[in-house]
């Protein structure tokens, strides 16, 4: 019998096999490197503010080349207190929320796999919204004992609870089907949206304006503060990925195959789905909820790289954060001096894309 997995390696006529892409992974990792570094600097200079990147590149290496590329008083406290947490906070948004795109698609072995898409993002939220509502009422004896991490906690469990319920309704007998899942991520969104209703209905007018910009997703509201809540749970995640690639890549066999190939499958599902839970619930706990980034970005990369989740992790990692941060600028810039969503970029970016891998994956398009 031929293989017919997604990493069996088909010969062609060149003697190559054409589904080693290896060496193109690295060549296209040491570009988004060099691009998440321009990006990110491109982000930090970007503003009102008149600090040009020369002078913002100065001041990070404490090394300005003369008193003009210099940054004034003014300029220092936007950049550090302001823009630099915010460039800080999104880079690691936007590769938490990509990586946790790419493992569910590696767990669930489908590419339409995405946190925001089958509720697990509107679980976060659920939780991140409690703590916001109830934080001084119901939670208040929760909130004294976790502190600043009260919310990015509440958003993990919401999260993960979410997680757990739809791959336990989406997978039987080692199988997951792909339309129940999608469809039981509708229901739980919609679960969730419902019941965030009732939590925005009984806020008060200060929590009202904070959840309104909160729920369609924003770095407005970044600090050191929000960082040091959320990064513990961000890092972790982002540091264990790389030991999920082997899993995930036994996974894109059958979960038979994987086992055979000595990987504790239901220990490894478990790790996942913890990792994912733990970045998609920080993510949403401070940015609110962000979507298609989980699902464009390892997607485009996989027809690029192809699936090996050596190389698809930490691309997805550095796309994800460079594409955040563009979209970042982008809704401080273009209805200055007022500020856009950033889920409204990332949603009218990501749902054309996403509505193309819809008829990619049905043979409508053969791209």
């Amino acid at each position: 019998m031929k293989p017919t997995a997604p990493y069996a390696k088909r010969v062609s006529g060149k003697g190559r096999a054409d589904g080693d892409r290896s060496f193109l992974a690295k060549i296209v990792i040491a570009f988004l490197s060099l691009a998440f570094i321009a990006t990110f600097l491109f982000s930090l200079a970007s503003g009102a503010s008149d600090a040009s990147v020369i002078s913002v590149i100065g001041s990070l290496l404490h090394n300005a080349a003369s008193p003009a590329d210099a940054l004034s008083v003014r300029d220092s406290i936007i950049i550090y207190d302001i823009r630099l947490p915010r460039v800080i906070l999104g880079a690691l948004i936007g590769a938490s929320l990509a990586v946790s795109g790419a493992v569910m698609q590696g767990l669930f072995r489908n590419p339409l796999a995405d946190p925001g898409i089958v509720g697990v993002s509107s679980g976060a939220g659920l939780g991140a919204l409690s703590v916001i509502v109830l934080g001084n009422t119901l939670l208040a004896p929760v909130i004294m004992r976790l502190g600043v991490y009260a919310l990015p906690m509440a958003a993990f469990l919401s999260a993960l609870a979410f997680t757990f319920i739809l791959y336990s309704v989406a997978t039987r007998r080692g199988q997951t089907s792909i339309a129940t899942m999608l469809l039981a991520g509708i229901a739980l969104g919609a679960m969730a949206t419902a019941y965030m209703g009732v939590l925005t209905y009984i806020a008060d007018d200060r929590q009202l304006r904070d959840l309104t910009f909160w729920l369609l997703g924003s770095l407005a509201g970044a600090s050191w503060m929000k960082i040091v809540a959320t990064s513990p749970f961000i890092v972790v995640a982002l540091l264990v990925s790389p030991f999920l690639a082997r899993g995930l890549n036994g996974l894109a066999l059958g979960e038979a195959t994987a086992s055979h190939l000595g990987i504790p499958v239901q220990r490894f599902k478990m790790i996942a789905i913890v990792a994912v839970a733990a970045a998609t619930g920080a993510s949403v706990a401070v940015s609110g909820v962000i979507g298609f980034v989980g699902v464009v970005v390892p997607h485009l990369l996989r027809l690029v790289i192809g699936p090996d989740h050596r190389y698809l992790l930490p691309a997805s990692a550095l796309l994800g954060a460079s594409l955040l941060l563009l979209a970042d600028a982008v809704s401080r810039t273009i209805v200055a001096p007022a500020e856009l969503p950033i889920g409204i970029v990332t949603a009218a970016v990501g749902a054309p894309v996403f509505l193309w891998i819809l008829l990619r994956k049905r043979g409508i398009l053969d791209l």
